[in-house]
């Protein structure tokens, strides 16, 4: 009988010491739904003003710069998470942009190299053309953004 009270007692630890750094790791301060730490681009990154590094080392433009034209992939996507706008190129020179918030619920869409915008949340996916849901939950599309590009520089238009 000693045994069984034992067993259940380590069982119960055990499941506690699992259960509590998973419940964590689950919880947010973020006041957006289900925005994944995982964003291209954090809240935290330096203000458009300020020239911030791009991923190749180089700097990006000051002013109201988004991001570089070597930050978007082509036939992929890169997010501004600061701006909630993702920036598209779905094919070379041709950039687009869109509200990075996933018209499901609310999640910041992630860059990607795919061929699509993908939303981490319920795996919805839309199109970098158009910014239309490919698949998924969502059933709305992305917002579109104007844009400008001069040389290097995206901006907003």
């Amino acid at each position: 009988m000693t045994a069984i009270n034992r067993r259940r007692a380590l069982s119960g630890t055990a499941a506690i010491a699992v259960g509590v750094p998973v419940l964590a790791a689950c919880g947010s301060d973020d006041s957006t739904p289900d925005t994944p730490a995982s964003s291209a681009t954090d809240e935290s990154s330096p203000s458009p003003s300020e020239a911030a590094p791009s991923s190749d080392g180089t700097s990006t433009p000051g002013a109201d710069a988004l991001a570089s034209a070597s930050d978007v992939p082509v036939g992929g996507c890169f997010v501004v998470a600061a701006s909630k706008v993702v920036v598209t190129q779905p094919t070379e020179g041709d950039f687009k942009a869109f509200t990075a918030v996933c018209t499901h619920q609310g999640c910041l869409v992630e860059s990607s190299s795919e061929g699509d915008i993908p939303c981490p949340c319920h795996l919805s996916k839309f199109s970098l053309e158009d910014g239309s849901p490919l698949s998924g939950p969502a059933s709305s599309p992305l917002e579109a953004v104007e844009i400008t590009v001069d040389g290097d520089s995206i901006s907003l238009a």
